[in-house]
């Protein structure tokens, strides 16, 4: 969806917009904005397109009103997005919020390796705190996973969107929770069990549990790089075999996982609620105290550099992999009932719905059409030595090269003068690569890389013929099984040099970009590489 087709942004605000869109879902869009008279973005706005939230995501005006009230409700604390103010238009509902400027943190972690144990430690006790500071408020977030948690600047976590959360506590009066929402790897099994489905009335759930199960699944993904299972029901085989051994599962992801952690995840994502950890519990584990050298004693990430450095190295791209070559566990989560995986999901509440395929501007039953080989088109020369330098010159700083070196490393232009989390790694994702490639060679290299993943693709692709840009839009399934849509974006960004931008709407970050890592492995020869 293209914000600008539906309507225009309101002209009447008390800010200025002094972006193009910097995030965007389906049926909202984010951009930086400052006061009338300052130039520099200081925070950010969402702009809600009521018409559309409404008769797509069932969002009405009370739920938009709900998620200002529980925001402006739980107050400021240094891991929490903090709200600023809120206003309407006929047409528009806009919240200006404080800016996350590092963007997402699960952006910048390699899929199926995640980040080291310090550097896991450090954002999950992050998270606990700002978890708990919510529940100490009365406020359950009810939607934790990686695309809800956020970068500062300067690498501090920041919990956002609260267009789930709940008060289920108010004057020493808890209330029980029966709607089903969130993301089904990330919720709680008392979340689907005990929710009101159709006429049948759950017996609720309580948020503040909820939540702690899903800051386990968080610090499993910031370990292993991937999320334990599907959902937490009998149709997933990894859930099923976690059951059944009593969390003692021979699943090769949780014998990665460093021996100390495993109780406290254990105790974390009991599924008897009655024997779950409460934060308390989290706080005193073993795990949690232990010392952390990128941890200050405010909580706050110390030794910004070297963190960052640590995050930004980890990235990389091996193009000896064979991205359709099933593992076992791939093997495993497609025995699991795909049908029942949309049934839950059709349930699910969301404050980002899934978009109906037919605004997907692409036509899903034409077969590809394509006349180009997917390895080696035999009409593309290659670059000339002059090109080559050119091109050399022109990346040599661009932080996106690196996870593309055999030795990936931060460019010596960013080392030098950094002394912050954002002078490692920029705000902007990584998941782009470069391609000296004509566009008419490019485009169809990319369409038949999403064809060879089952992604469907228009037959005609618009800019082609005039240089682009090219915009592809992407709506799948990740291998969870839950909605990945984005925009791939072919872009001349000097004379023969063409960057191909893979941009998230909707889905897992990590998902995301062990889809990006498939689609540049798959069309190797026409990436652009360092070495």
């Amino acid at each position: 969806m293209q914000h600008s087709q539906l309507a225009p942004l309101p002209t009447e605000l008390p800010f200025r917009i002094v972006s193009k869109t910097i995030g965007q879902g389906a049926y909202a869009c984010i951009k930086k904005a400052c006061p009338l008279q300052d130039n520099q973005p200081v925070f950010a706005v969402k702009f809600i397109h009521k018409e559309y939230a409404a008769r797509h995501g069932k969002i009405g005006a009370r739920q938009l009103q709900m998620e200002v009230t529980v925001h402006k409700h739980i107050g400021d604390h240094r891991n929490i997005i903090s709200f600023f103010h809120t206003g309407e238009d006929p047409t528009w509902r806009w919240i200006a919020m404080e800016l996350a400027e590092g963007g997402d943190l699960f952006d910048k972690i390699e899929a199926d390796e995640g980040v080291g144990e310090d550097i896991a430690h450090l954002y999950f006790t992050q998270l606990i705190s700002a978890v708990s500071y919510m529940h100490s408020k009365g406020v359950g977030h009810r939607d934790l996973k990686p695309e809800n948690v956020l970068l500062s600047a300067d690498g501090n976590l920041k919990i956002a969107d609260f267009g789930l959360a709940t008060v289920f506590e108010y004057n020493g009066k808890m209330k029980m929770c029966t709607t089903l929402c969130g993301s089904p790897p990330y919720i709680a099994p008392e979340v689907i069990s005990c929710s009101t489905r159709g006429q049948t009335k759950g017996v609720g759930y309580r948020a503040d549990f909820a939540d702690i199960w899903s800051c386990g699944v968080v610090l499993f993904v910031l370990l292993a790089g991937n999320t334990p299972w599907d959902s937490p029901t009998e149709n997933s085989f990894e859930f099923s075999e976690y059951l059944e051994k009593n969390a003692r599962t021979s699943d090769e992801l949780w014998q990665r996982l460093p021996t100390a952690v495993l109780s406290l995840l254990r105790g974390m994502m009991k599924v008897d609620v009655d024997s779950r950890f409460t934060m308390e519990d989290v706080r005193r584990h073993p795990w949690f105290t232990r010392p952390n050298r990128y941890l200050s004693t405010e909580g706050k990430l110390r030794d910004q550099v070297n963190l960052a450095t640590s995050m930004f190295e980890s990235l990389h791209i091996d193009f000896t992999q064979d991205p359709l070559a099933q593992s076992q566990r791939s093997s495993q989560r497609a025995s699991s009932s795909a049908m029942d995986m949309d049934d839950l999901e059709a349930r699910l509440s969301s404050t980002q719905p899934d978009m109906p395929m037919g605004n997907v501007t692409v036509d899903w039953d034409m077969p590809l059409v394509n006349t180009f080989s997917s390895t080696q088109p035999a009409d593309h020369q290659p670059m000339s030595i002059s090109q080559d330098y050119q091109h050399a010159d022109r990346l040599e700083d661009e932080p996106a090269m690196s996870q593309f070196s055999q030795n990936p490393s931060v460019p010596l232009s960013r080392t030098q003068n950094a002394q912050k989390f954002h002078d490692i790694i920029p705000s902007r994702s990584l998941n782009r690569f470069y391609s000296s490639w004509a566009l008419k060679l490019l485009v169809p290299v990319l369409s038949e890389a999403l064809h060879r993943l089952g992604v469907p693709v228009p037959p005609q692709i618009a800019g082609i013929d005039y240089g682009g840009p090219v915009v592809i839009r992407v709506a799948t399934k990740d291998q969870r099984l839950c909605l990945l849509q984005g925009n791939i974006i072919v872009e001349c960004v000097s004379e023969g040099l063409f960057e191909v931008e893979f941009i998230k709407v909707k889905g897992d970050p990590l998902e995301w970009r062990r889809f990006f890592k498939k689609i540049a492995v798959l069309c190797k020869d026409a990436v652009y590489k360092p070495d």
